[in-house]
């Protein structure tokens, strides 16, 4: 093989490979890769705290647990707009499964709506 051959096969694979990547960067999972949910979840005493945030939006719950009882606080805004604040009292303490369950749940519910738009 010549040299020239040699050298036009490597710039047609240079050129091959940079149509590839703009090709790639064009694909929407690419483009919206700064809209992902970006998910957080910290444990508060007996119970736990997930904030998740997609650009100006956020959601939040706390599951905050007593010995007496479980206090469930959700919140969504977008900006400076609360949309929900909501809470709701359970006369016992959850356990940790509960816990777990409710915020897998949340999660898993604001990942739908949060596609959906």
């Amino acid at each position: 093989m010549s040299n020239r051959s040699l050298c036009i096969g490597r710039i047609s694979a240079w050129i091959g490979i940079a149509v590839l990547s703009l090709g790639l960067l064009t694909i929407p999972s690419f483009v919206r890769a700064s809209e992902d949910l970006h998910i957080e979840i910290a444990k508060k005493g007996l119970g736990k705290e997930v904030v998740i945030t997609q650009g100006a939006r956020e959601w939040f719950m706390l599951i905050e647990v007593t010995p007496e009882n479980s206090v469930v606080l959700r919140q969504e805004k977008d900006q400076d707009k609360y949309l929900v604040d909501e809470s709701e009292t359970h006369d016992r303490p959850m356990t940790t499964g509960e816990v777990d369950a409710a915020i897998t749940d949340y999660i898993n519910s604001v990942k739908t709506r949060a596609t959906k738009k």
